[in-house]
């Protein structure tokens, strides 16, 4: 049995420091990224999409051997690509562009789900990505948070809005009914503003809390999180880093978060660990590399 298995789509990073600078090779993908995160912090981390039988496609499966995140389950599709997107960044932040239209990972049914390991996992964890990509993955995302239901196994889920993939409303019709079957919701603010219509977090965690959620963790990026049950909140001050990009750092709290509640089963623990370890992500470059590992993130929590 996995601790935690992700269902998604993993990309291969071009990201650009600034403008004229090259573009430096990483990897990328939500789900991939908090799997990633979870296994440098000791969860027991799987993986499960469909990858292009390329060079990116070999690149993503020798980069999971690395990390420790069992990706035995992948499918080799032969006839798509792995998706690639661009990071740049200015002013406002960084910015993305994507090619992964009819990737390998977007063809993804509900008869290529691994039943087995998402019945055997503690917790399956799904975003809006995985989703979004194409009306077949979110038929087998949906699928697969069904058969986890019904082993008696937790969801996790994490909005993760990108209006380049679908619009608004259809964003939150389906991302609205996932939440509504989930037992961890993993918001940031900026997308639960934008779903849900609403700015303040209390609001935010009482909203999901009402759609079903037995957990809210509403991240706050800069200022830190807010972690909500129906009995308890408690808001997570920010860790003041060097930061130099923020593009993992959403992802890195949901592995952080995931692999430390399947340790500790303490949900504000829990949370004040992932905001560390999203805090320590932001000081490099790319999404994967500056993952921080767990003796990282305590030292850094016995500091604060």
């Amino acid at each position: 049995m996995s601790d935690i298995l992700a269902i998604g789509e993993p990309l291969v990073e071009l990201n650009q420091a600034e403008d004229g600078a090259p573009f430096l090779q990483g990897f990328g993908g939500d789900t991939s990224n908090a799997m990633i995160a979870a296994a440098r912090l000791g969860a027991d981390a799987a993986y499960f999409t469909a990858i292009g039988a390329d060079r990116f496609g070999q690149a993503l499966t020798e980069l999971w051997l690395k990390e420790g995140v069992d990706a035995s389950r992948v499918v080799v599709n032969g006839g798509a690509h792995t998706g690639l997107y661009f990071v740049t960044h200015g002013a406002e932040g960084h910015q993305f562009s994507y090619m992964r239209a009819g990737s390998a990972a977007s063809r993804i049914g509900e008869s290529d789900l691994p039943v087995d390991r998402i019945k055997a996992t503690q917790i399956l964890h799904v975003s809006g990505v995985s989703q979004a990509i194409s009306s077949s993955a979110a038929d087998a995302a949906f699928a697969a948070i069904d058969i986890a239901r019904d082993a008696k196994r937790l969801v996790s889920y994490d909005p993760n809005l990108r209006l380049k993939l679908w619009p608004l409303r259809r964003a939150r019709a389906v991302i609205h009914e996932a939440m509504r079957a989930c037992d961890i919701a993993l918001p940031g603010l900026d997308d639960a503003s934008a779903l849900a219509g609403l700015t303040d977090p209390d609001a935010i965690a009482d909203f999901y809390l009402r759609l079903g959620a037995r957990l809210v963790v509403v991240k706050l990026g800069k200022a830190g999180a807010l972690a909500a049950t129906a009995a308890r909140r408690e808001r997570v001050a920010p860790l003041a880093v060097p930061a130099v990009d923020a593009t993992g750092a959403g992802d890195c709290f949901d592995g952080a978060f995931l692999a430390e509640f399947v340790r500790a089963a303490d949900p504000f623990a829990a949370a004040r660990f992932a905001n560390v370890a999203a805090a320590l992500s932001t000081r490099g470059w790319g999404a994967v590399a500056p993952l921080p590992r767990r003796a990282e993130v305590e030292a850094a929590s016995l500091a604060t």
